[in-house]
């Protein structure tokens, strides 16, 4: 496993997170879950995202019982705030001081630790003033809740904006979390360079495009059971919008090329991420141990010119690339 500075700190991640979004709590069991982590270790991945809505709060338990027992200071753990949790009641939701402040003792309870080394505002919210979020966020700093404070899917505005207030409360704020794949590029025009400036990294989730990118998604062809194609839990309408015959065709060419650098389909989509120096880890979930297995082996992989060029000629042309879709809810979601 490799390991890449988080934005302008000294924290340190693993080039691979592993999350447990749409896994734990909901689509697989608790002895699956223990099994996907445990291989995550086994396999030195030392960074673990979660959020308080994954699951309605579950998935927050079932990472904490399984991690207890791990040497606290040998790990990195990630957890967001802001979607709807509990019986979504009106103050249940958001970046509000009383949600932020409620939420993280809910947090650190459930994930059974005294502090989170990332605590991330999962949306932008557009109802709460930005300087009561931010200052929010440096007093669960300075209660030494959480270490580092990132953010989730915020546009190059509310970066610079968030970074500003956070530098004037002495706290750093050091990360985003955006999608991001071969398919999914709309942090690249403006996201990208705004961090950079700022001294903000990238956390990835979705390298492989829901699964898309793996290429058992044929064009014409059946959906495979069980997959998230299938899942109207799971993320099916999420995966929808790469379900075209024309993307699923040009995903194809990815084949030859993955196989030409000695890498699977997922491997040269998490690797690819990867290449962008600015992302600091890309975020993978798994629903099995071997999965986990599998996608580690792009951790350490460099590709060349010519797979880069190989591949934009493959899937370029079919990227999303409009910086607006990087949007915040135009209201909180109760």
């Amino acid at each position: 496993m490799e390991f890449r500075y988080l934005g302008n700190s000294g924290l340190k991640i693993s080039e691979i997170t592993y999350g447990n979004w749409l896994t734990h709590g909901s689509q697989v069991e608790n002895d699956v879950a223990t099994q996907c982590v445990h291989a995550a270790l086994d396999e030195g991945i030392t960074t673990f995202d979660t959020a308080d809505v994954y699951a309605n709060t579950v998935a927050e338990e079932v990472l904490g019982n399984v991690l207890k027992g791990q040497r606290r200071q040998s790990l990195e753990i990630f957890t967001k705030v802001y979607f709807p949790t509990g019986p979504k009641g009106h103050n249940d939701t958001g970046l509000s001081r009383k949600h932020i402040m409620e939420s993280i003792d809910g947090s650190l309870s459930r994930l059974q630790t005294d502090y989170v080394d990332l605590y991330q505002a999962h949306r932008f919210d557009v109802e709460t003033p930005l300087e009561e979020t931010m200052q929010a966020f440096a007093d669960v700093v300075r209660a030494g809740k959480a270490l580092y404070i990132g953010v989730s899917e915020w546009n190059a505005q509310q970066l610079r904006e968030g970074h500003a207030l956070a530098k004037e409360l002495g706290i750093s704020l050091i990360s985003n979390q955006p999608q991001y794949s071969m398919l999914w590029r709309v942090i690249e025009s403006e996201v990208v360079p705004a961090s950079k400036e700022l001294g903000i990294s990238q956390i990835v989730w979705s390298p492989v495009a829901q699964g898309v990118l793996t290429g058992k998604y044929r064009p014409g062809g059946e959906l495979p059971a069980g997959s998230r194609a299938t899942d109207s839990k799971g993320g099916a309408d999420m995966i929808s919008r790469f379900m075209r015959d024309d993307v699923l065709e040009a995903v194809q060419l990815l084949e030859p090329i993955a196989r030409d650098a000695g890498l699977t389909m997922a491997q040269l989509a998490v690797a690819w991420v990867l290449q962008n120096p600015n992302v600091a880890s890309a975020l993978i979930g798994a629903s099995r141990p071997e999965q986990v297995r599998d996608n580690v082996r792009a951790a350490g992989v460099t590709l060349d010119e010519g797979t880069m060029a190989r591949v934009d000629e493959a899937v370029g042309r079919l990227a999303e690339r409009d910086p607006g879709k990087t949007r915040s809810p135009e209201a909180r979601l109760t």
